[in-house]
């Protein structure tokens, strides 16, 4: 090639290039309008609305321009953003599997979940102390978790206080001929009975007129030793805790639910409590109690309370449980949708609404509740039309529906 030829090929680069150059920079800025007035004439009758980026992304543009790859923008002509369909060839609807289902009318309930924990039934909790100090000579249930019955020995007492107020008992009995005495037996009576001394131990003072120096510590129910505090020979204060004892005939299962829940849960909502300790038993119960405050800020949770029978001991204090809440409603069925069904775009959610022949219109929606796998839908769809449920993102990646969505955002931003 002559050097000719070469400057004649470069000129003539050079001159292309400004040309285009001029088209982009001297092009007028579209001045602003409202959807109608914006909207410019190209290709005869069509005309554009602004331009769309021609990878998804959220930005528009008023004039032509390119990315940041060299791609131009792709233009929205008004009569596509009137129609906001998607329209899919029937081979890739066939290929990506797309399912539809008719939107109907549904009693939406659902099923909250929480998990819970089994804790001691508190109004089956007893402690043992002693009101005088002492000695504890014999320890009978020196083991923690033992079962103790009503009414059985747990240790042997030594108290002088006790052994005061017996000698006062007897002397007062024996001075039965004086005008005061039966003020004084009852004086000295009622003196063992604030000691802790119970009934049986007065009347057999009385009846033996014996001054017995050791009481016997009788348990005062039944149940488990969950706390054990004395050892044999120790001395005690009055007021120390000896004992805990738990009756586990019936527990609490205190379970857990999230702050979103709370509304859908009343004292009396049916409850299935399963223990992952025995997975294939589940028990059935209601809840008792709701806590009035929120257990544990931190996880934004409340307490409720769940009362379980055991009457075979097979549930223990501090097993896992899984609960799940059975709430009643008698509200009037919804127009409800699948939640598959539901694109949830951070800001807005869409339903693709399918109006036939390869044809998908992307709609808003306000939602309430949910339930059983379905959502209930306020606004934006009506019974009886056929909503996506299945392949409703390959449909957004196999189409424009990116430039759908835009249109709608972009003529709501329009004044």
């Amino acid at each position: 090639m002559t050097r000719l030829s070469s400057l004649a090929i470069l000129a003539t680069g050079i001159l292309a290039g400004a040309a285009g150059s001029y088209w982009y920079v001297h092009r007028p800025e579209p001045m602003s309008m409202t959807a109608t007035e914006h909207a410019e004439p190209v290709n005869g009758d069509r005309k554009i609305l602004y331009y769309r980026n021609p990878m998804g992304l959220p930005d528009t543009s008023k004039v032509p321009k390119k990315d940041s790859m060299g791609m131009d923008y792709i233009p929205v002509y008004a009569d596509e953003a009137a129609d906001d369909a998607v329209s899919i060839s029937p081979g890739k609807v066939q290929r990506s599997g797309v399912k539809t289902e008719t939107v109907g009318k549904k009693s939406i309930a659902r099923a909250v979940r929480g998990v819970g924990l089994v804790e001691h039934d508190e109004s089956r909790l007893w402690t043992v102390t002693v009101r005088s100090d002492g000695y504890v000579e014999n320890l009978f249930v020196n083991k923690t978790g033992q079962r103790v019955v009503e009414g059985d020995p747990l240790f042997r007492f030594y108290s002088p206080q006790i052994q005061l107020a017996q000698v006062d008992l007897l002397v007062a009995k024996r001075g039965q001929g004086g005008r005061n005495a039966s003020r004084d037996i009852d004086g000295a009576m009622q003196r063992l009975r604030n000691l802790g001394v119970p009934e049986s131990r007065i009347e057999d003072v009385l009846e033996t007129e014996t001054n017995p120096r050791t009481i016997d510590w009788a348990s005062p129910a039944t149940g488990h030793v969950i706390r054990k505090n004395v050892i044999e020979g120790q001395r005690v204060m009055a007021g120390d805790e000896l004992f805990r004892i738990g009756n586990h005939e019936r527990v609490w299962v205190i379970a857990q639910l999230a702050e979103s829940d709370i509304g859908d849960i009343a004292v009396g909502t049916p409850v299935t409590v399963t223990l992952r300790a025995f997975p294939n038993m589940p028990h059935q119960g209601e809840v008792t109690f709701i806590y009035p405050e929120m257990m544990k800020p931190e996880t934004r949770t409340l307490s409720v309370r769940v009362e379980l029978p055991n009457p075979d001991g097979r549930i223990k204090p501090g097993m896992y449980a899984d609960v799940v809440f059975h709430p009643e409603t008698e509200e009037a069925p919804v127009a409800a949708v699948p939640a598959s069904a539901v694109i949830d775009s951070g800001t807005r959610k869409i339903v693709l609404v399918a109006t036939g022949e390869g044809r998908f219109e992307p709609r808003e929606v306000k939602i309430g509740r949910t339930g059983d796998g379905y959502v209930e839908v306020l606004e934006g769809v009506k019974p009886g039309e056929d909503v996506v449920t299945a392949a409703t993102f390959l449909i957004d990646s196999e189409s424009n529906l990116k430039a759908a969505l835009q249109s709608l955002e972009h003529r709501d931003a329009i004044p």
